[in-house]
């Protein structure tokens, strides 16, 4: 009679325990469908410091949002895409945007962990913006990834052609009738959204390496930009569902992990390339 109970109780355990691995696992994959395809025109555009001063825009959308009570995710969504419509304008009005994006990126972190202090019950839970908590990912925030993924994957697959003709050069674009400045805003909505979603499972400081990493990877593995890409989701999602195993194996923190594994395979790829 007493291994009854003890039997419900494990049986209970594994599969909360099955469920919230799943949703880790299913968050990641969502995630990589859109760093993949986006970091590609990251890494072909190189906008690697952009990435990061909208993604560390993201906290001080997270102060935005308790303050307003608003959905974090929102709050996060509209920083992020205030700083990626800045930094794109001042970049066609010719500033110097490795200086700017530095004043950008270091400035939007320092005012959102500031903005974020002045609310003691978030305090503890800082890390969790700044280094993702993917093992906390709840129903809620899945459904909140898949949708901003595959809103981003359909307005790259939309725009595919153009932005890479714009990508190219910018006078082949012009002369295709095609206007830079539009793709450039395309790249900039489907990044604050990338920013949005990922602040749940990588964190602020890690989602310009999630984007960067794999596609940078795909680059040494792909003949074409689509192969490229298709790579880099594929090379994404391995680095996401690795570093949760690194993670539970080891007891280390999940999103630094995941980038970890991320790290890994481009040194992989690269000795692969050289030998």
């Amino acid at each position: 009679m007493m291994a009854m109970p003890i039997i419900i109780t494990i049986t209970t355990s594994m599969t909360m325990l099955d469920d919230f691995l799943v949703r880790a696992g299913l968050a990641a994959v969502g995630l990589s469908l859109a760093t993949g395809p986006l970091g590609a025109f990251v890494v072909w555009r190189r906008m690697a410091y952009f990435g990061d001063a909208t993604a560390h825009a993201a906290v001080l959308g997270v102060a935005l949002a308790l303050a307003t009570d608003l959905p974090i995710g929102l709050g996060t969504l509209v920083v992020a895409l205030a700083m990626a419509v800045t930094v794109a304008g001042l970049s066609a009005r010719g500033w110097a945007m490795d200086t700017t994006l530095g004043v950008l990126a270091h400035s939007a972190l320092a005012f959102g962990l500031v903005a974020v202090s002045f609310f003691p019950t978030v305090r503890t839970d800082l890390s969790a913006y700044l280094f993702g908590d993917i093992l906390a990912v709840s129903r809620a925030d899945l459904v909140l990834v898949w949708l901003g993924a595959l809103a981003v994957v359909a307005l790259l697959v939309w725009r595919w052609q153009a932005l890479l003709t714009a990508t190219v050069s910018e006078d082949l674009a012009h002369a295709a009738g095609l206007r830079p400045d539009r793709e450039r805003l395309v790249l900039v909505i489907a990044l604050a959204v990338v920013v949005a979603v990922a602040l749940k499972v990588v964190g602020a400081l890690l989602i310009a390496a999630m984007l960067i990493i794999p596609a940078a990877t795909a680059r040494g593995i792909a003949r074409t930009p689509e192969a490229m890409a298709i790579a880099a989701v594929a090379i994404g999602a391995a680095s996401g569902l690795g570093g949760l195993g690194l993670s539970l194996w080891q007891d280390t923190p999940t999103g630094p992990s995941i980038i970890v594994v991320a790290a890994v395979l481009f040194a992989l790829s690269t000795l692969r390339a050289r030998a």
